[in-house]
């Protein structure tokens, strides 16, 4: 599982400010991110994996209700590429929507003392949990506060309310990951595992990532684009 790389808080702030500020079109999420899709992707995970019958499209559907901006910035286009670039990551971060959790984890706290505004509990780690598996202290508080829940204190809700994990996720893509993908998908991949995927670091993730990518892309009618790679 991936671990995110620093980020800067007041950049992750203005970029939220900036997609909420953005203009929408009147694209329908349910109507490109159907039954078949999201089953789609599921069906492929084992069926004792823990993310059955945690993950589903309904409480997806919920959450993005939340982030009117995902996915209906630009044409109708950019929406199915946006929405293909979001499903080829979590597939990849969640092994076909199989874990919540971040595999061994629990053996990291993931706790960056760079950021005392958002003091560790001691007691808590840090790991990646949910759709996108969210990762470090930083972004659990500031989740958390955008959301409604204790990020610091409480990081575990990511991985045992479904909704609250899918709109983490959601969060952290219109907050860190919106802004960039009209450089291409490899500009998806640098700001959410750059420091350990991209630039040769480890091309076998970025290939497993762009494969999705244009998996689901082909799904839903609509070119990759360029610079697929990071």
């Amino acid at each position: 599982m991936k671990t995110y790389s620093i980020l800067i808080v007041a950049g992750l702030l203005f970029n939220g400010i900036l997609h909420i500020a953005a203009q929408t079109n009147d694209v329908s999420i349910a109507s490109i991110v159907t039954d078949a899709f999201f089953n789609g992707i599921v069906d492929q995970s084992d069926g004792g994996c823990e993310g059955r019958g945690f993950y589903s499209r309904a409480t997806f559907l919920e959450a993005v209700g939340n982030y009117p901006q995902f996915g209906r910035v630009g044409s109708e286009e950019d929406s199915r590429r946006e929405i293909a670039a979001f499903f080829a990551h979590v597939t990849h971060e969640t092994g076909h929507f199989c874990f919540i959790n971040e595999i061994n984890g629990a053996s990291q706290t993931y706790c960056d003392v760079n950021f005392p505004q958002y003091p560790c509990n001691p007691s808590k780690s840090y790991y990646g949990r949910g759709p996108l598996q969210l990762t470090w202290n930083y972004n659990y508080a500031q989740a958390g506060s955008s959301i409604g829940f204790d990020g610091l204190n409480n990081p575990e809700i990511v991985a045992t309310d479904p909704l609250i994990s899918f709109r983490s996720a959601l969060w952290y893509w219109t907050t860190a990951v919106q802004s960039v993908i009209g450089q291409g998908f490899g500009a998806t991949i640098r700001a959410i595992n750059g420091p350990r995927e991209c630039d040769g670091v480890n091309p076998d993730t970025v290939s497993a990532r762009v494969q999705y990518f244009t998996e689901y892309c082909n799904q839903l009618g609509v070119s990759p684009g360029d610079n697929l790679r990071c």
